[in-house]
């Protein structure tokens, strides 16, 4: 297990720069870029002492370079202008939008994303899992409808709108603050019990909006998985032979349905974070979500880069997770390679 989680971080490094590489290609396309741009307002303006400002930037930050050059100098693998540092030697670049490096533009929100992915995450399985395995034994039953009912009811619903409706429930029944992962009274607080109490009652309502769509369709799979496998032959075998039902679903069919469940892990991250954009807009989400979206309008191409990136790395790590999980989960699959003979 040690040499097969080894292999996969190694794995990981190749991996990440050729994500890294089309991120920034990607970024590129679009014809100019944030200080272009500025220097043609400036330019209408007539403000030429401020062009003289946005050309001394583009020179310091390499953008006059060509796009290898650029895409280098941005990794750290190519010597920079006035021993401009890159990702591989920790940073993260400068934004043009905030006037100032993407390291202090996205430190207070990095880990609040974390924590608010984990949250959706796990409260995507805790509700689906036992769910889609009640709707399954239970076929066509009055809680399979209804549990369908809430599950085409939750993946039609838009996420803005069910997030306004909890936001004015939890205002009104709980007096919890409108917007933000905390009460304003803990902003640029340092962390005590209070401020982390006030983190969680605040995660209630965005990591609701934000994993209801994912929820509806994970217990939709589950079911369809779950009924797959207990139509099977072994699974009529075992019955026939006396085998108790719960103890039947536990140890067989219910692993292998399972399989499918436990590799959308390292899906689910990216979905969340891109899915969660207009859902933080609305909330006032302190997330990077409204941050890549702005960076993405303005061209603020160090900014987004690393956003995007930082959202590749927490997939491979999700990915990898899964892949534990389903090793352990069933003994088919083997780390490494093939079973041996």
């Amino acid at each position: 297990m040690g040499v097969y989680i080894l292999k996969r971080l190694l794995t990981m490094v190749p991996t990440l720069l050729v994500i890294s590489f089309l991120i920034f290609a990607i970024i590129e396309l679009p014809p100019g870029d944030y200080l272009s741009n500025q220097i043609e307002q400036l330019r209408m303006q007539g403000e030429s002492a401020a062009i003289a400002r946005v050309e001394f930037l583009r020179d310091q930050f390499a953008l006059d370079r060509p796009f290898l050059e650029r895409y280098g100098i941005w990794l750290g693998v190519w010597p920079g202008p006035n021993g401009f540092d890159g990702l591989i030697e920790g940073n993260w670049g400068w934004s043009f939008e905030f006037q100032k490096p993407v390291g202090e533009v996205v430190s207070g929100t990095l880990l609040l994303t974390v924590v608010l992915n984990f949250a959706t995450i796990l409260f995507v399985y805790l509700v689906s899992f036992p769910i889609g395995i009640y709707s399954a034994t239970r076929q066509y039953s009055w809680g399979d409808y209804g549990f369908t009912f809430l599950g085409y009811l939750g993946l039609a619903t838009p996420n803005f709108l069910l997030g306004l409706i909890l936001l004015f429930l939890a205002n009104a029944w709980f007096d919890v603050s409108i917007g933000g992962l905390m009460d304003p009274d803990y902003i640029d607080q340092p962390m005590s019990i209070a401020k982390a109490g006030s983190i969680l009652s605040h995660l209630i309502v965005p990591t609701i909006v934000i994993g209801t769509a994912g929820t509806a369709a994970m217990i939709r799979r589950l079911r369809a998985n779950l009924l797959d496998e207990l139509h099977r032959q072994y699974v009529t075998t075992a019955r026939a032979k006396g085998l108790k039902e719960n103890k039947l679903l536990l140890k067989y069919p219910l692993r292998m349905a399972l399989n499918p469940f436990i590799s959308d892990i390292g899906n689910l991250i990216p979905s969340l974070v891109s899915g969660s954009v207009i859902v933080s807009v609305v909330l006032n989400l302190p997330t990077v979500g409204p941050i890549l979206l702005s960076a993405l309008q303005s061209q603020d191409q160090f900014l987004a880069g690393f956003i995007l990136l930082f959202v590749a790395v927490l997939t491979l790590f999700g990915m990898l997770v899964s892949d534990l999980l389903l090793a352990i989960l069933d003994p088919r699959i083997r780390l490494g390679g093939q079973a041996s003979k």
